[in-house]
């Protein structure tokens, strides 16, 4: 008798659809949102890398500018420094 009415029964799949809709439209604004903002992280981090490697190319360039001639050393004092070097590795208990 009631077909044309709306009942709770008829407006019940409708609402919840939308709710369904709102909740993926937000979910999507915000893996959308944080997607974005990795990009730009990454493309900064990127930037960072480049200007470290300029960073490393120009200090290399001044330190071979900069070296004095080198001097041989005797065998015995870089004997010497070989074990300081080992007993420095040895932990002291």
């Amino acid at each position: 008798m009631n077909e044309l009415g709306f009942s709770a029964l008829n407006i019940m799949p409708l609402a919840f659809s939308l709710v369904t809709l709102i909740v993926g439209l937000v979910l999507w604004f915000f893996v959308n949102r944080s997607s974005s903002r990795a990009n730009d992280q990454i493309a900064l981090l990127e930037e960072l890398v480049d200007l470290q490697k300029r960073q490393n190319a120009l200090l290399r360039r001044l330190c071979e500018a900069n070296e004095p001639e080198s001097e041989q050393k005797p065998a015995a004092a870089a004997k010497e420094d070989n074990e300081d070097d080992f007993v420095r590795l040895v932990a002291e208990r």
